[in-house]
């Protein structure tokens, strides 16, 4: 196959390309990371940064949209790209944390004892070795305010073989209550060796959670997401959050109408136990939360 060239490249994993079936061009894990021409396609009301990220940067490596919590944007880099990344276009160049950056974000996050968890974002933070993590973790548990440790990512699922020994040994000493989200659409996703590495991660004692996105044409449909959670629970991953699509231009051939959504939604609660359902959830800038949709 042919990709299109977009701003956005393709990159893809050798473990994820394993689990698509490349003789289906409707194959749920291809449409996700194959550059569509779709993409070049400039739709209104789809914006080149449709959470206003921007508003909420007051200082280069760091977001903070909602209370007593922050952002930072370790790397530009994903093990896939996802073609409905809503940071695609994301500044990283100037966001990228550099020493200097380092010092001001902790001297930010040591005036605001209002602040008691970070995230660890990106692209993904998985994607910076072992000894780098541990070391800017060192610096962040010197802050006596700060609690919890959040990390999303979707490496665990794009490349398990990432789970190794020395990243367990961190998660294992550090003393932040750790949560980990992982980012998971399909049940085509979780595969022996994505079992294998999230059975390690338990070990560790943390808190795995996962979220996804609702897409078109790859879990638009009650019944695979029902598989999901299911499939998800049984590695020991807790169901936390659907997103509806974030807007962003290029991945317009992604959303799905709302009154699908909910329709879709109700469906899904009848299917599943109250713990396995997703919170169907919407960003909208300036507020202070994501919204739950009904």
């Amino acid at each position: 196959m042919n990709t299109i060239k977009t701003p956005f490249p393709f990159r893809l994993t050798e473990a994820f390309r394993h689990r698509i079936d490349w003789n289906n061009p409707n194959d749920p894990l291809l449409i996700q990371i194959w550059p569509m021409r779709q993409e070049l396609e400039k739709i209104e009301g789809y914006e080149l940064q449709p959470l206003n990220e921007a508003d909420y940067n007051p200082i280069p490596g760091l977001l903070h949209k909602y209370h007593g919590r922050v952002l930072l944007t370790l790397t530009s880099a994903c093990p896939i790209h996802c073609r409905y990344c809503f940071r695609r276009n994301f500044p990283y160049k100037e966001n990228i944390i550099t020493p200097t950056k380092w010092a001001r974000i902790l001297n930010y996050l040591r005036k605001d004892s209002s602040i008691t968890e970070v995230i660890l974002s990106g692209g993904d933070p998985l994607m910076i070795k072992d000894a780098q993590l541990k070391s800017l973790i060192n610096d962040l548990e010197k802050i006596s305010h700060l609690n919890i440790l959040r990390i999303h990512t979707r490496v665990p699922i794009a490349e398990p073989s990432r789970v190794n020994e020395s990243l367990l040994d961190w998660l294992l000493t550090t003393r932040f209550k750790t949560v980990m989200v992982l980012h998971c659409n399909h049940p085509q996703e979780i595969d022996a060796a994505v079992n294998e590495a999230i059975q390690q991660l338990k070990t560790t004692g943390i808190v795995l959670l996962n979220q996804s996105v609702l897409l078109k044409d790859v879990n638009d449909n009650a019944s695979v997401l029902a598989e999901l959670s299911e499939r998800l629970f049984s590695c020991g991953v807790l169901p936390y959050y659907l997103h509806r699509l974030d807007r962003v231009q290029g991945a317009a051939h992604f959303e799905v109408p709302d009154e699908k959504a909910e329709k879709l939604m109700k469906s899904l609660r009848a299917l599943l136990p109250g713990y396995l359902v997703p919170r169907f959830v919407t960003e909208t800038p300036g507020e202070p939360s994501k919204i739950l949709i009904e």
